[in-house]
């Protein structure tokens, strides 16, 4: 769950989400670093993996140009894992798009699009459910995702 408000209003800056909840560690090329948040595993995934996974983010509120919309780089997701300067360079060099979505709406989105979302401009909340959904738990053998 994201709220932003007039008490909790931040920036968000160009990045792509590319940490899964794993079950239990394990070594295999392309994953890493690992990292721990509220006692649940996570692992910086490859494309491959994270291609798999889609965000659907349901808007309690609306999202509109004044209260930090999602922004997005349209279908930056290709190009697969980046680098935080290859992002910026593909924010830098391709045309971003502001996303408002009304009160019930949903979004759709893969976690590798490029993203961001600037401090609002009012005080009006924009709370989003964000859910996240694989076609499968076992991503490959001894690599399970946890539910978090």
């Amino acid at each position: 769950m994201f709220e932003k408000s007039g008490k909790a209003n931040w920036l968000i800056s160009w990045h792509q989400d590319t940490a899964l909840p794993i079950e239990s560690s394990f070594d295999a090329p392309g994953w890493g670093p690992w990292s721990e948040k509220e006692g649940v595993r996570y692992v910086h995934a490859p494309t491959w993996a994270l291609s798999r996974v889609i965000a659907l983010r349901i808007h309690i509120d609306a999202s509109t140009k004044e209260n930090g919309p999602l922004r997005v780089i349209p279908a930056s997701h290709q190009a697969g894992v980046l680098s935080d300067e290859r992002v910026l360079n593909h924010v830098k060099t391709r045309e971003q798009t502001e996303c408002p979505v009304p009160k019930g709406g949903v979004l759709a989105m893969r976690p590798l699009l490029i993203h961001a979302s600037s401090k609002a401009k009012n005080s009006n909340p924009r709370r989003v459910l964000h859910i996240e959904y694989i076609d499968s738990l076992d991503l490959a053998a001894g690599i399970r995702l946890a539910i978090a």
